[in-house]
């Protein structure tokens, strides 16, 4: 392989994506030669550990940045263990957050916090389905677009959108959401420390597999 880690990010989703460059590590290319199975599992194992080690930070540092809590953060994150073309992959959705998830909601006369956030004017209730939300009739002196992003205005509501007609349409509300656009700059640094560390654990692993070979050498 030659080429290395690396990352992609869509309005909605980013990808990084885990691959083993062995030209960067003494001896890969020696290794690989004389136990290419060996060295395969060393790379399978050491980026699926990547992988983990990744996710664990990546939602550790959004949900600090955001303000959002971890485990929110973590269910946009999904992680793809290596496969045959020995790549490994972690897939984080972008796409705005229910600013009800990022911890936990407090009613309050003039609106409603959550996690540093406040809302006001705002209420928290199960309006559409059986989860509750933070919402906001559109038409309140304290509705603020830049609290509600990614909604759009919608005649009939429904899931599909983040407003929703209630009585009627008479009083068309908004649904508190959080932006993930400022986490998109940081996925080349989280992708070059991803593949740092990939390097690192990768000369944990062969050395594993170099002591396992010797083993058997020994006891033979």
């Amino acid at each position: 392989m030659s080429v290395g880690s690396y990352h992609k990010v869509s309005s909605s989703t980013g990808m990084i994506t885990l691959q083993a460059v062995p030209q960067q590590v003494a001896q890969f290319d020696e290794f690989a030669a004389l136990a290419p199975k060996a060295m395969a599992n060393a790379q399978r194992r050491a980026i699926n550990k990547t992988l983990r080690w990744l996710r664990t930070h990546v939602g550790r540092a959004v949900a600090v940045q955001e303000r959002i809590a971890v485990a929110s953060v973590r269910q946009r994150l999904r992680a793809y263990p290596v496969g045959g073309d020995g790549r490994g992959k972690l897939w984080f959705g972008l796409d705005p957050i229910a600013a009800s998830r990022a911890g936990r909601p407090r009613q309050t006369r003039n609106g409603v916090s959550v996690a540093g956030r406040r809302y006001q004017g705002a209420f928290f209730k199960a309006v559409y389905g059986s989860n509750p939300d933070i919402w906001i009739r559109t038409a309140s002196k304290h509705f603020k677009a830049s609290d509600y992003p990614a909604s759009e205005v919608s005649g009939k509501g429904g899931a599909s959108s983040g407003w929703i007609a209630e009585n009627g349409s008479r009083f068309p509300l908004a649904k508190a959401m959080i932006s993930l656009e400022d986490v998109k700059p940081h996925f080349e640094a989280w992708t070059a420390k991803a593949h740092q560390r990939l390097l690192e654990v990768m000369r944990q692993e062969l050395n594993y597999e170099l002591q396992k070979m010797l083993g058997r050498v020994g006891n033979g």
